[in-house]
C-alpha cells in the first residue's frame, strides 16, 4: 500500500488507533500505580497482552509503540510487528525523542529527535513499520502560549512529517493544545485554531501529501483547573468549528488524543463529536488512545498472569466503546 492507502486504513470505518508507545518514564509511573516494576520483561509482559487480545482488530486498526517494543517478542517466539500483521493490525512507531524547554521560554518545550531522523525512519521501515507519530506540546497560560513555541513545534513537525513521507511511511502529526490550566473553552479554542494554523502554513511549505497524513489533535475543551468544565456537547461544537476553520479538507483522517481525560470523558466527548457533526464534515474523526483505552485493563491485570484474560476482556471493552463513539453511538 502507498501513504494514502496506510492513512485511509487507519481511519477505517469502526476502527481506531491504540497509542502504546509510552516512554520509560511514562510507562514507569503507570506501573507504580499497581505496584509493579518497570523492567523490560515486564513491559513486554504488558504489552503482549494488549496485542494478542483476541478480536481486538475489530476495533483497533493501528498500534503506536515505542521503540522498546518493535524489537521485542511475545511468548510465542514472534516479533510484536508480525503479532500485529497477523492480526491485521497495521504497526507503526513514535518517532520524536520527547520535549526539552524552549530556549528563551524555558516554560515552554519544543521537541528533539529530528537529528538522525531520516536513519532512523529507514530502519523502521525495513523492520516492516507503516507509519510513525511525533508530538508537539503548547502550554495555555499568562503569556503562553508565544508565537515562538508555536511557530517551533509547527516547524519540527512539518519536517518530520515530510522525513516521514520521503521513507514511505505515514505520518501522524501531533500538535497537543496541553489541557493543564484554568483557561475556559474559547481560549482552548484560540490557542488550538492558531495552532493548527501554523502547523498547516508549516506542512505546505515542506510539501508534505496531506492526504498521506493524518492529524491527532486535542479536543476544544475546558483546562482541568476550570471553575466551568464545558459539557461534551459545548466540546463537539466547539471542536469541529475550529476544525472546519484550520485544517484542510485534505487530510485523511483527524485521530483525537486523549489528553489527560478520563475514559468515559475522551469516549462520551468523541461520540458527541461524531453524533453531532455527522455528515458536516470532511474527514473520518476516529480516536488514538493512550491511557484512556489502557486505564482499565492495566489496573485489572495488576502485573498477575492470573488476571490476564479479564485484562484483555477490559481492553477489548473499552476499544469497543470508542469505535461505538466514532458512529456517535453513546
Amino acid at each position: 500500500m502507498d501513504i494514502q492507502q496506510i492513512a485511509k486504513s487507519l481511519v477505517a470505518d469502526n476502527k481506531g488507533i491504540l497509542a502504546a508507545d509510552e516512554s520509560f518514564g511514562t510507562i514507569e509511573k503507570r506501573f507504580q500505580k499497581i505496584n509493579l516494576e518497570s523492567t523490560e520483561e515486564n513491559r513486554r509482559i504488558y504489552r503482549e497482552l494488549l496485542f494478542t487480545t483476541p478480536n481486538v482488530e475489530e476495533f483497533i486498526s493501528g498500534v503506536i509503540m515505542f521503540d522498546e517494543s518493535t524489537r521485542q517478542h511475545s511468548g510465542d517466539s514472534r516479533s510484536f510487528i508480525q503479532v500485529l500483521e497477523d492480526k491485521g493490525i497495521i504497526p507503526g512507531v513514535k518517532v520524536d525523542k520527547g520535549k526539552v524547554p524552549l530556549p528563551g521560554s524555558p516554560e515552554e518545550a519544543v521537541t528533539e529527535g529530528l537529528d538522525g531522523l531520516r536513519d532512523r525512519l529507514k530502519e523502521y521501515v525495513g523492520m516492516g513499520l507503516k507509519f510513525t507519530k511525533w508530538r508537539g506540546v503548547i502550554a495555555i497560560g499568562d503569556g503562553l502560549p508565544t508565537k515562538n513555541a508555536v511557530r517551533a513545534n509547527a516547524h519540527a513537525l512539518a519536517r518530520y512529517a515530510a522525513l516521514a513521507q520521503e521513507a514511505g511511511m505515514v505520518p501522524i502529526v501531533e500538535p497537543e493544545v496541553l489541557m493543564d490550566g484554568t483557561h475556559d473553552l474559547e481560549k482552548c479554542a484560540d490557542v488550538t485554531a492558531m495552532t493548527l494554523d501554523e502547523v498547516f502554513s508549516e506542512l505546505m511549505i515542506a510539501k508534505v501529501d496531506l492526504k498521506g497524513m493524518l492529524l491527532k489533535p486535542n479536543m476544544v475543551i475546558s483546562g482541568k483547573d476550570a471553575s466551568k468544565q464545558a459539557s461534551a456537547e459545548e466540546v463537539a461544537d466547539a471542536t469541529i468549528e475550529v476544525f472546519k476553520k484550520s485544517v484542510p479538507s485534505e487530510v485523511a483522517g483527524i485521530v483525537f488524543l486523549s489528553g489527560g481525560q478520563s475514559a468515559q470523558e475522551a469516549t462520551k466527548n468523541l461520540c458527541e463529536i461524531n453524533r453531532r457533526n455527522s455528515g458536516k464534515h470532511p474527514w473520518p474523526l476516529s480516536f488514538s488512545f493512550g491511557r484512556a483505552l489502557q486505564n482499565e485493563a492495566l489496573e485489572t491485570w495488576h502485573g498477575d498472569g492470573n488476571n490476564w484474560q479479564h485484562a484483555q476482556e477490559a481492553f477489548y471493552n473499552a476499544a469497543k466503546a470508542d469505535a461505538e463513539a466514532r458512529r456517535g453511538i453513546c
